[in-house]
């Protein structure tokens, strides 16, 4: 007999949808040409991406001039800091990010500050996991030339003021890029309105394929390349296309575009009934903000007096699949760096517990849920000496 399986994980990725993967079809058999050749069957998949690039523009409201597709939200990150840097270091070698960052960006800066001579500013955050905007305007100087702040954390959900910031980063003639990854498909974007230059996206995220995403570049930006070789993407990326993906990607971003405040008020519906339902389990913590400046299907507590490596054991156990955070750092024991810069402390950051719901997520699926977990906690709290000298100090 087959377990239940109750996938809560769609921050880490989503499953492709039938009908993307069935636009994705023809291009790994029927239409398999290379972009770049001149004979039809080529035409045909040329006019695939073209198709897609307009998909993608038209979500974000940009240009179909100003979208390059990419292998991922990792590559797009990369191409971004790394693109501004070299390309504009004569005016200056300051950039300006947030200590909440994906690891594509922190790592990115590590190796830009440590290599490259690059200084990098990296913003603290309030305990929901929001910048301070006069924290970035006191951190521009006269040698900043890029600011990177995500739009939504993959962690604990806390969506930035993205066009306050935009509007910043333009007064003060400073590129802005944002990694978009978790947001687009769950907040209506507007790269013209929130004076957004370059921004992040990656297929996977959004109910597409895996190993396609895209940059964002706003017209008339001097950007230098990452992949050097060919003349694809109008000679700014270079790699034979990964047509199916693009198609792929495109269908995705069409989809989302076209159902986000269904999307949207379904899953916050969802949401918060999973974390009111946690929240009754005694001490426990949501980390991150509530309603609408967070994303709609992010869910973060933390369990006092136990670690999250176990719960999340447990619930495997019982088909239930989550994370204790990022699935690009899963495997290490440190506590989440998000979760130390809202203020947790280590022994708390450690047991903690992110649930991400999506399209597929039912009403039982949360029920279900809600029925398991107090029990693992309660368990994992009885084996806890934490717990038990917590509770005998209660007792005195």
């Amino acid at each position: 007999m087959n377990k239940k399986v109750v996938y809560m994980d769609y921050a880490a990725t989503t499953y492709t949808k039938p009908e993307v993967l069935e636009e994705m079809i023809p291009y790994f058999n029927q239409y398999f040409g290379n972009p770049s050749s001149i004979y039809s069957i080529s035409r045909e998949t040329k006019k695939a991406i073209d198709i897609a690039r307009d998909r993608v523009a038209k979500a974000l409201n940009a240009d179909r001039s100003e979208i390059y597709f990419t292998g991922g939200g990792s590559e797009a990150d990369n191409w971004a800091l790394k693109g501004i840097a070299f390309a504009h270091k004569e005016k200056g070698n300051h950039i300006i990010t947030t200590k909440i960052e994906h690891h594509a960006i922190l790592h990115t800066c590590e190796y830009l500050e440590k290599y490259h001579g690059f200084e990098i500013t990296y913003l603290d955050v309030n305990e929901e996991g929001i910048i301070s905007l006069e924290d970035l305007k006191n951190a521009i100087t006269d040698k900043t030339i890029l600011v990177s702040i995500m739009f939504g954390n993959n962690e604990i959900g806390a969506i930035q003021p993205i066009k306050e910031i935009g509007a910043i980063c333009k007064e003060k003639k400073v590129f802005f890029h944002t990694d978009a990854v978790q947001a687009v498909g769950n907040v209506a974007i507007d790269v013209k309105d929130m004076n957004i230059d370059m921004l992040s996206l990656a297929g996977h995220k959004i109910y597409g394929p895996k190993g396609v995403g895209a940059l964002y570049i706003k017209k008339g930006i001097k950007i230098h390349n990452l992949v050097h070789g060919g003349g694809q993407e109008k000679a700014r990326r270079a790699g034979t296309e990964n047509v199916a993906g693009i198609v792929g990607l495109g269908k995705a971003i069409e989809l989302a575009s076209d159902n986000l405040d269904t999307h949207n008020r379904r899953l916050v519906e969802l949401r918060d009934k999973l974390i009111n339902g946690l929240l009754e389990i005694p001490y426990t913590k949501l980390n991150g903000p509530t309603g609408e400046k967070r994303l709609p299907g992010n869910v973060n507590v933390c369990f006092k007096f136990i670690e999250g490596e176990s719960i999340l054991l447990m619930l495997d156990a019982m088909g239930i699949c989550a994370s204790s955070g990022s699935a690009c750092t899963s495997g290490s024991l440190d506590p989440s760096h998000v979760l130390l810069a809202i203020g947790l402390p280590h022994e708390i950051a450690h047991g903690s517990l992110r649930l991400s719901i999506g399209d597929g997520t039912t009403e039982e699926d949360v029920v279900y849920v809600l029925e398991k977990v107090p029990a693992i906690v309660q368990r994992l709290r009885d084996m806890s000496p934490l717990y038990d000298e917590f509770v005998k100090g209660d007792e005195k």
